[in-house]
């Protein structure tokens, strides 16, 4: 899976609002394995970057999903070599 924080901040829904609204300077996205607890998972890897002052949710949705583009192929060839 794929969650749009770095874990184990933030997990469930609303991620980005709550990302805003805590004010965060450091934020990205966290590839992970699927278990029985939310956003649990063993961490796969994590890709971060840093928010500006002017930073909303549409611009952090944006930054975080080009993050992600990069992140799960990384993650996948990281399963399949160390795995």
């Amino acid at each position: 899976n794929i969650h749009p924080s770095l874990l184990p901040k933030f997990k469930g829904l609303n991620t980005f609002e709550r990302i805003v609204k805590n004010k965060e300077i450091k934020t990205g996205c966290t590839v992970h394995f699927v278990n029985e607890k939310l956003d649990s998972g063993e961490i796969i890897l994590k890709k971060s970057f840093f928010l500006n002052s002017k930073e909303d949710e549409k611009s952090l949705k944006i930054k975080t999903q080009k993050l992600e583009y990069l992140a799960f192929p990384e993650a996948l060839i990281k399963i399949y070599r160390y795995r």
